[in-house]
């Protein structure tokens, strides 16, 4: 009997396989909690260390340039060498690369170090991915353990900055780095008992020019989306985009010639693959966006304390926690498809109650606590369902490479969603910003952001104070309005494009084979 088009019956996921799961939890915890937990560093590092100011912006920046610069090729080659070797590799770079910032003795030192954070990161997000796909074959196992998966990243990510503040309360500024080993020791410990390895059985050669020509189109793209945001446009910036643009129209003809290319281009004719990192994409772009006009609406126009705007902040993150649990029960009764068009507009009108926002500080926040809420509940279902469907649509072979496409569309939808609705909102702050009695040295520190404007109007008479202050806190909201009106109709339009994707006939996952089949003996070593 000929049994190569025959589809196997998906293995039932074992407690090893759960236990397993918890242990990749833990490397998604180390890149979460490290991803938002430096923001509240930011001041006891600047005293300490003396950064310049472009030193603390690649402080902050280099992690993510890195990180995104290196998914696609840690994803392929994870697939090459095992995903649990690369994991474990990568969890212990993290912890070597953790060590090196805690003591930093100058800004430089913390750069490189940031730099080597960034490239063991690269290897930690799409091996957890990865390694899921192969550890759950089971369609609602999968999904369940991705919905864990997700959970833990916004978990991570909702109680970074609480952690960090309350070890610099007692500790140094060092020692948000350091609350990275303990995780890390426990990972490398149990990762070898618990987590089995998997890797493509015939995965080619692994081209060198590929990966360059990977980074060199994301690493300029992102740094250009993000110093426009900052700064403005630029000449220069145009220019690196443009660099970043070519390389990635030489990347993408490269693939088409390979004949074992890095990135398998024939998944984006797959139309749940092609929706699923869109939506990956805008979901992630919208957070972003809220998370940063949202600190600074609490802050400098409501005038609550930093412990304060994180508490606020705190309910649309654990309800982005919860709908990514929640969301794994959702599919098991609609289409996934059907469900990401669902939360798309959940996360819409949460978007859209952003308009209600004031700007005088006795109007309260209970609008933005409610918008936030719908915005991270929506968030949490889209990331947790787009991602299933990505890692679901690629053969098991190249599960990790799908899973770095997926982790890029992240980190893109950050620099995104930052750059584009930071702009619009900016713009209209200048735009409606009163400067008439300013004067002219303050006039750069008050147009630059609303900080400084807050800033400049402590140095001013009262009432130019109170003018200026009125003007920045009513044009900043006039921003917000503005931009939550187009990142509703931007989730709208997505959620109609996944809806229409519900009705659209699917192909099976593409292999080298025959179809979709079942690991092999060589792809899953116990």
């Amino acid at each position: 009997m000929d049994t190569r088009n025959a589809t196997a019956i998906p293995r039932r996921a074992t407690a090893r396989d759960w236990a397993g799961l918890g242990v990749l939890v833990l490397a998604l915890l180390l890149v979460s909690v490290d991803a938002t937990v430096l923001d509240i560093a930011v001041p006891a590092i600047s005293a300490h260390l003396a950064p310049s100011t472009s030193q603390l912006l690649w402080i902050i920046d280099v992690y993510s340039f890195v990180l995104a610069g290196l998914l696609v090729t840690m994803g392929a080659l994870g697939d090459r060498v095992g995903r649990r070797r690369l994991l474990l590799l990568g969890a212990a770079g993290f912890g070597v690369a953790s060590v090196l910032a805690a003591w930093s003795v100058n800004p430089e030192m913390l750069i490189a170090a940031r730099v080597l954070q960034g490239v063991a990161g690269a290897t930690l997000m799409p091996a957890t991915l990865g390694l899921i796909r192969a550890m759950f074959t089971d369609a609602r196992q999968r999904t369940t353990a991705i919905a864990v998966w997700s959970a833990a990243a916004a978990g991570g990510a909702a109680f970074g900055p609480l952690l960090g503040g309350w070890l610099l309360e007692h500790f140094w500024w060092g020692s948000v780095f350091l609350i990275n080993l303990p995780v890390m020791l426990v990972l490398v410990a149990l990762g070898p008992i618990l987590v089995p390895e998997s890797r493509d059985p015939h995965p080619g050669r692994f081209d060198l020019v590929s990966a360059g020509l990977s980074m060199m189109a994301l690493v300029p793209v992102v740094y250009a989306v993000k110093e426009t945001a900052a700064h403005g446009p630029s000449l220069v910036r145009l220019g690196v985009a443009l660099v970043g643009a070519l390389a990635g129209v030489l990347f993408v003809r490269r693939q088409r010639r390979l004949a074992d290319p890095m990135l398998d281009l024939r998944l984006f004719a797959l139309p749940r693959f092609r929706t699923a990192v869109l939506t990956n994409l805008l979901a992630v772009f919208a957070l972003a966006g809220v998370l940063f006009f949202g600190s600074q609406y609490l802050q400098l126009v409501q005038g609550r304390s930093a412990l304060d705007a994180g508490l606020y902040l705190l309910p649309g993150m654990l309800a982005s926690m919860v709908s990514a649990l929640v969301s794994a029960w959702l599919v098991r009764w609609w289409q996934p498809s059907r469900v990401l068009a669902g939360a798309l507009v959940v996360a819409a009108l949460g978007a859209g109650l952003f308009v209600r926002l004031g700007a005088d500080p006795a109007a309260g926040v209970g609008a933005f606590v409610a918008g936030f809420l719908l915005v991270g509940a929506g968030v949490g279902v889209a990331l947790t369902v787009s991602s299933d469907l990505v890692v679901g649509s690629a053969p098991p072979a190249r599960a990790g490479a799908a899973a770095a496409v997926s982790e890029t569309a992240y980190e893109a939808g950050i620099a995104l969603g930052v750059a584009v609705l930071g702009s619009v909102v900016m713009s209209m702050f200048r735009y409606g910003l009163d400067v008439s009695a300013v004067p002219a040295p303050q006039l750069g520190a008050a147009r630059e952001s609303l900080g400084g404007a807050v800033d400049v109007s402590a140095g001013l008479p009262d009432q130019v104070a109170a003018t200026l202050l009125d003007s920045a806190r009513a044009a900043f909201v006039s921003g917000i309005h503005l931009a939550s009106i187009a990142t509703a109709a931007i989730l709208l339009l997505a959620a109609v494009i996944a809806a229409r994707t519900a009705t659209s006939p699917e192909r099976p996952a593409l292999d080298r084979g025959t179809g979709p089949r079942e690991l092999s003996a060589t792809e899953r070593v116990p």
